[in-house]
């Protein structure tokens, strides 16, 4: 699922739009991802797009870079909806910019932002270790964002493993998918000490969120 900017406090970005083009100060982006420099957290990401207004979809980004005075980083966008962005206090610094190249009109597009596990966790076959691994790293960060807040926070339910919807994910266990086709693996799931084996990796894992 998408975590969206009220579980983080809103993103503020300075955002201009000219044609297709948006230009956001990276430091934006830095708050975000510096969150996730940390062991109990090191399975996670950040990954950011940006969500249409009029249509139920990610904005489609054809190029993106990193520039400052002194140099230009290109970035990494992935299926060409979302991008990640490295954890590097001198490009915050050196007021870097990311700029993105959109094939949607700029001013249709909101800024969307998802954590998610890193594309290595991403296989066909877990063990129950691994799952809990994955579910507690995620009850690590929001613990963090929570503070002694914590009772305002949302709190992590389980994990989802998303797919494409035209595929049958798992070999047994059809009860685990839900109408959108993905594998929801809820917290009294996760404690019954089973592994998983699917017959293609998950596109992402969030986490399942609940007030």
């Amino acid at each position: 699922m998408k975590i969206i900017l009220f579980i983080l406090g809103y993103l503020v970005v300075s955002v201009n739009a000219v044609a297709d083009t948006l230009e956001v100060e990276y430091a934006s982006f830095y708050s975000h991802v510096k969150k996730l420099d940390d062991p109990e957290t090191n399975a996670l990401r950040f990954t950011f797009g940006f969500q249409h207004i009029a249509h139920k979809r990610l904005c489609h980004i054809s190029s993106g870079q990193i520039t400052t005075q002194k140099q230009t980083l290109p970035l990494i966008v992935e299926n060409n909806s979302r991008f990640t962005v490295p954890t590097d206090k001198i490009l915050k610094m050196a007021k870097a910019k990311v700029v993105i190249e959109l094939d949607d009109q700029a001013n249709q597009c909101d800024m969307s932002v998802q954590l998610e596990t890193l594309p290595s966790f991403l296989k066909i076959q877990y063990s129950h270790d691994e799952l809990l691994l994955l579910f507690n790293q995620y009850q690590a960060f929001f613990d963090e964002m929570g503070g002694f807040l914590s009772f305002m926070m949302p709190l992590p339910q389980g994990l989802v493993l998303q797919f494409d919807n035209a595929t049958a994910p798992l070999k047994e266990g059809k009860i685990l998918l839900d109408e959108n086709g993905n594998v929801r693996l809820s917290e009294d799931w996760l404690i019954l000490g089973k592994g998983l084996e699917l017959t293609t990796p998950p596109l992402r894992i969030t986490a399942i969120i609940e007030n």
